[in-house]
């Protein structure tokens, strides 16, 4: 017998993390809502054509209203949420009340801390519930948890992650993979890292620095806002320094900077002619034309390097796994990444496999876990560890 998945969400990442579901989460049946129907039943075709088989219907479903999902979540096993972080704390409390196991995409920590909370209820709901899985936050904490187990203690943990077009074209070298609103919010607030051992908030864009990470050469990395969830308040204390950057085609952070300078990430509205604009809302809109071709195929990377000791000599692990467009599929490495590490959360929660309560991501799944679910999605994980000076 099968479990019973609800996908919230029905674009790139939603539709990827149910074929993922349905390959490997021993689906029965996954229901994609979306808010237009439309969208849902293009996705559940689209993912019975590649199955081959009948697995995925669609519904109408609003995030925005959780308990019009009551009684649809009550009679499944798991919920993946692929909404906007602004309903995932609200979708996370239906989740307790119909006992239905929740991961989500994530993407704000005060959101995420706001879910953990409800730890207590989750427990007594005999659910697991965990935030902020897919590709950062999610995937590269996962792969720092492997990159530390290569250590007999680590110190330092410094996380490189990006998507980024095989085929870049200046002046922005980038294209829009996920949401644009997704991607203004990476752009803004505060990332939360451990300096000293302590967790200290780092202003997005800054601290830049470039690298060179093979297959793709030279490239920028720069702070982006929660990209490390919760991992620097449950690692306090025990590592010195942990840090996580995106990566990005060098020239793309000073373009941000020019934006941001200009004002076009003021949430306040200003008026333009006779009528207010949001600059916020604005920039959002622009990306969304300007970044979106559904021509651009992607390349992802995610390099991560820590030290610490083996032996009590002083070592450096590395983990590194690349990922790109997938002709067969047609899914994007965005969207593998994405939405296949929220799946494989999820495919653990309803079979037992993450205790019942509330479970920051970093507790929730180990590196080991992730290494072994890996090579089934052909992924190629490289990992080394060698003695420094």
């Amino acid at each position: 017998m099968g479990y019973r998945y609800v996908v919230l969400g029905a674009g790139r990442q939603g539709v990827a993390a149910a074929y993922d579901l349905a390959r490997h989460g021993a689906a029965e049946r996954i229901t994609l809502l979306d808010r237009d129907l439309a969208i849902a039943r293009s996705g559940a075709e689209r993912l019975n054509r590649l199955l081959d088989r009948r697995v995925a219907d669609a519904a109408v479903g609003d995030a925005s209203q959780p308990q019009t999902l009551a009684s649809l979540l009550a009679e499944a096993d798991g919920l993946l949420s692929a909404a906007s972080y602004r309903f995932n704390l609200g979708l996370a409390r239906l989740a307790v009340e119909t006992r239905t196991h929740m991961v989500d995409l994530g993407g704000h920590t005060s959101i995420v801390r706001e879910q953990l909370a409800l730890d207590r209820d989750a427990k007594r709901a005999g659910i697991a519930l965990v935030p902020d899985c897919g590709m950062g936050p999610g995937m590269n904490v996962t792969l720092a948890l492997a990159a530390m187990d290569l250590l007999d203690e680590a110190e330092e943990v410094r996380i490189y992650d990006g998507g980024l077009p095989q085929d870049p074209k200046p002046p922005w070298n980038y294209a829009l993979f996920f949401s644009a609103e997704g991607l203004v919010n990476e752009y803004e607030d505060e990332a939360y890292f451990l300096r000293g051992g302590e967790v200290t908030p780092i202003p997005a864009l800054t601290d830049l620095e470039e690298l060179e990470i093979p297959p793709l050469g030279k490239l920028e990395a720069f702070v982006t806002s929660g990209g490390l969830s919760t991992m620097p308040w449950t690692f306090a204390g025990k590592l010195r320094v942990l840090e996580n950057k995106t990566l990005r085609y060098p020239g793309h952070a000073h373009l941000l900077q020019s934006l941001r300078t200009l004002g076009l990430f003021g949430r306040e509205p200003i008026p333009v002619g006779n009528v207010t604009v949001v600059p916020r809302d604005l920039l959002i809109a622009l990306f969304d034309l300007s970044l979106s071709d559904p021509e651009v195929r992607d390349v992802c990377v995610m390099h991560v390097r820590a030290r610490g000791t083996v032996d009590g000599c002083p070592a450096e692990a590395q983990v590194n796994l690349v990922d790109r467009h997938d002709p067969t599929t047609g899914f994007q490495a965005m969207e593998k990444l994405t939405g296949w590490h929220a799946a494989i959360v999820l495919a653990h929660a309803v079979r037992g496999g993450i205790p019942p309560g509330a479970t920051p991501i970093e507790r929730a799944l180990s590196g080991d876990r992730f290494l072994a679910a890996a090579p089934a999605r052909g992924w190629k994980v490289e990992r080394s560890v060698g003695l420094v000076a």
